[in-house]
C-alpha cells in the first residue's frame, strides 16, 4: 500500500518542510530538530495511527505524544496538510493572539499533551497506556522523543514502569538525529549501543530509516513487535533534512531568519537556488 501512496506522502512531507521554514522567520523556530522529525510525523498520522478529525475526543482512537516538543512546526505542519489546522493561522506564530508557539499548546485540536521539561512524556504516555489495558481498549499510543532527550534519567524510569506493566500498547520513536541543542550526541553524552540499552530496559527494538517511508511501514506494521513488551523504533534521521545548507549543523539549532532569507531556503529546498546564510541571522536559545 505503501508504494502506492509513496509519492503523495513524499509531497505532503515536502508541503510540511514549507511550513516549517516559513515559522523560521519572525521569532524564529528550532527548525533543525523539526525537519529531522518531518517525514515521521507525516507517516504517523497519515498510514499508522487512527487518528481524524471527527474521532481526536473518541476514547478507543490512538494517542501520539511529542515529548520532544520544540519539533512542534513539524506537528501543525502536518495538521494543516491533515486539514485540522488552518493555514493561515501558522502566521501567529509566537503572537499573543494565538496558541502556536515554540511547543505544543492543548488548546490547538489534536495535541494531547504539552511539554516543556524534556524526559516526560515517556511517563504520560504510558500512563495513558495503562489506562487503556485497563479499559480493555484495543489501541496504540505513540510518542515521539529525542535522541537527546534520552540523557534524561526519567525516560529511562518510566520504561522499567512500562514494561514491568506488560504495556505493548506503547509505542516510542526515537528521532536519532545524532543532535542534543547545539552538541552532537555522541560528543556530549555517548548512547551508543543505543539499540541495546533499550533492550536492557526490557523494550523491543527496530531500527529504521526515518526518512524513508518504506522502511516505516516494514516496521510500524510489525507493532507491537513483542508480546508484553514496549515496542521503540529508532529512526536514523538528518537534522534539517531537506536544506543541504543547514544539514547536520550544530549552529542552526534555533534559527530566526530574515523573510528574505526564508524564501531562499524555500527555493533551496525545491532545488532551486543554494541558500548563503550568515551566521550573524542565528539566534542560538
Amino acid at each position: 500500500m505503501i508504494k502506492e501512496r509513496l509519492n503523495e506522502l513524499q509531497q505532503i512531507s515536502l508541503r510540511v518542510r514549507e511550513h516549517i521554514i516559513h515559522m523560521s522567520g519572525n521569532g524564529g523556530c528550532f527548525i533543525g530538530a523539526s525537519l529531522s522529525c518531518a517525514d515521521l510525523t507525516v507517516y504517523l498520522y497519515n498510514e499508522f495511527l487512527n487518528l481524524t478529525k471527527e474521532n481526536l475526543k473518541d476514547e478507543n482512537r490512538d494517542y501520539l505524544f511529542l515529548s520532544k516538543g520544540h519539533d512542534v512546526p513539524a506537528l501543525y505542519g502536518t495538521y494543516v496538510e491533515l486539514g485540522w489546522l488552518e493555514k493561515e493561522r501558522l502566521q501567529n506564530h509566537l503572537k499573543t493572539n494565538d496558541f502556536i508557539y515554540w511547543h505544543p499548546n492543548r488548546n490547538i485540536p489534536g495535541i494531547e499533551f504539552h511539554s516543556g521539561s524534556l524526559g516526560h512524556n515517556i511517563s504520560v504516555a504510558a500512563g495513558v497506556a495503562l489506562d487503556c489495558k485497563l479499559k480493555g481498549i484495543k489501541n496504540k499510543i505513540v510518542v515521539i522523543v529525542g535522541d537527546g532527550e534520552c540523557n534524561e534519567g526519567s525516560m529511562w524510569e518510566a520504561l522499567l514502569v512500562a514494561n514491568a506493566y506488560k504495556l505493548d500498547n506503547l509505542l516510542v520513536v526515537v528521532d536519532r538525529n545524532q543532535f542534543q541543542a547545539n552538541f552532537p550526541t555522541e560528543e556530549l553524552i555517548p548512547l551508543n549501543p543505543f539499540d541495546k540499552k533499550f533492550e536492557a530496559f526490557g523494550c523491543s527494538v527496530k531500527m529504521i530509516d526515518g526518512h524513508n517511508f518504506e522502511s516505516m511501514e516494514k516496521a510500524f506494521t510489525q507493532f507491537p513487535f513483542s508480546e508484553g513488551k514496549v515496542s521503540v523504533i529508532i529512526a536514523e534521521t538528518v537534522r534539517g533534512k531537506g536544506l543541504p545548507s543547514i544539514e547536520k549543523r550544530a549552529d542552526r539549532w534555533f534559527v530566526n531568519f530574515k523573510q528574505e532569507e526564508v524564501k531562499q531556503l524555500i527555493q533551496e529546498l525545491h532545488g532551486e537556488a543554494k541558500a548563503t546564510l550568515t551566521s550573524e541571522t542565528i539566534v542560538a536559545r
